[in-house]
């Protein structure tokens, strides 16, 4: 949280600045039931306590993971300081954050090809042309104007030479994995963690918040066939790659 003092209580202004939601957004949450400031100032200002943070952060984790506002006041029955509940959220969270940057990284492959065709003075074929399309479609479906903002900003912070070079050791990365597929070894064989170090490391590069990470995994689960299309691996070798990493990182 910055800005606010780290135990609170926090007024509704610095909540939302803190925490990257609007006023109007909480005002919303709280007439519809999903949140409210558990205490108030002798003049009648909402003042949000560390529950209502951790009540904050189960009701963003489960939008993010798709599920509508109408269902997820049933699901936020169980207590917000039971740590089974909270650690089956951040983990099912995790999974589906770390599939987007995956779709963001073949997005960028696919503009390079065409940027790399026109460079030789050759206009992109038609077939490229509608792959990327394709693409960009699954993006704007899968991740908000916002956050497709913060993407293009963090590209721009990197800078190309930085982008570049992180697309080549993604792409040996790739490799690396499947060969501990093909080889079949433990997933807490201290190679294959410090994978698993190096592809998060990789893919932590690309994203300031946790929103942009869960909508690239959503993107990635919903549409692996097509982003692996424009990809010197087939979906097969991607989703068995993947479901290689998700093991490997439980396994920590």
């Amino acid at each position: 949280m910055t800005g606010t003092t780290g135990t609170g209580p926090w007024s509704i202004g610095e909540l939302a600045t803190a925490c990257g939601v609007s006023v109007r957004t909480l005002h919303h949450y709280d007439e519809i039931g999903l949140l409210s400031a558990s205490q108030r100032t002798s003049s009648g200002h909402r003042r949000y306590s560390e529950s209502d943070l951790r009540r904050l952060y189960r009701i963003r984790s489960l939008q993010m993971l798709g599920l509508p506002l109408a269902a997820i006041g049933k699901a936020l029955q169980t207590p917000e300081d039971d740590l089974e509940s909270l650690r089956g959220l951040l983990k099912e969270q995790l999974v589906h954050v770390q599939e987007h940057a995956q779709q963001l990284q073949a997005l960028q492959n696919r503009l390079g090809e065409l940027l790399s065709r026109m460079d030789g003075h050759a206009m992109p074929t038609p077939e490229q042309f509608m792959s990327t399309l394709e693409m960009i479609t699954v993006l704007e479906n899968n991740f908000t104007a916002e956050q497709r903002q913060q993407l293009a900003d963090k590209r721009e912070e990197l800078g190309a030479e930085k982008v570049e070079a992180a697309k080549q050791q993604w792409a040996v990365l790739v490799e690396e994995g499947l060969a501990h597929v093909e080889a079949n070894r433990p997933v807490t064989d201290p190679s294959v963690q410090e994978w698993v170090h190096s592809w998060d490391g990789i893919g932590s590069m690309f994203h300031s918040s946790e929103d942009t990470k869960g909508a690239a995994r959503a993107a990635w689960q919903e549409n692996s066939k097509a982003i692996s299309a424009g990809l010197p691996w087939s979906a097969e070798q991607l989703a068995g790659l993947m479901a290689y990493l998700e093991k490997a990182r439980s396994a920590r």
